[in-house]
């Protein structure tokens, strides 16, 4: 496991957008399989690879760069003297910027992606995957921003987001 850490951190550093999208890609996979076997309990044989597909494309092509470029941003221009201060500012943007314009990113992203309307996809999903969302991650957002280094913020959201990408998809799916 050490030498796994060195070798990613060594990625992290060497490339960090392509680290960071091939992780999400991923990550947004393992919950897109996650949500049709577990949740949906489809069996291997109606396990609809195209939706995979469609989650994998978005978290290492949009997801997975424009967080990697958020958490930066965030990392410079969201700073105060006092960590817990700056903690509350920096969840606050993203629970006020950053969660309210992906999830309708994510939504629209996946109907255009199977060739439906996104915005009636966004009229009818986006806000009640936002309520979802707050429940969620201003705590995880919180631990993030407080303890996690930078360069693993994306990780550990990536992590948590398992099960959060498994609601997204269960919750786009339906």
């Amino acid at each position: 496991m050490a030498s796994f850490a060195r070798w990613y951190n060594a990625k992290l550093a060497s490339r960090p957008f392509l680290t960071q999208s091939i992780t999400t890609a991923a990550l947004f996979a393992t919950g897109d399989i996650a949500a049709q076997q577990l949740v949906e309990k489809k069996g291997a044989k109606d396990h609809d690879f195209a939706r995979t597909g469609r989650m994998t494309l978005y978290g290492g092509t949009v997801f997975g760069p424009v967080a990697t470029f958020w958490y930066g941003f965030l990392a410079r221009r969201v700073v105060f003297q006092s960590k817990k201060i700056e903690t509350i500012a920096r969840v606050t943007c993203d629970q006020t910027v950053f969660a309210p314009v992906m999830i309708g990113v994510f939504l629209g992203s996946m109907a255009k992606l199977e060739g439906t309307d996104a915005q009636k996809r966004i009229e009818k999903t986006w806000w009640p995957a936002l309520k979802a969302n707050w429940m969620v991650w201003p705590a995880v957002q919180t631990i993030n921003f407080a303890v996690v280094p930078l360069q693993f913020r994306l990780l550990f959201a990536n992590v948590v987001a398992i099960g959060w990408n498994c609601y997204l998809s269960w919750i786009n799916s339906q």
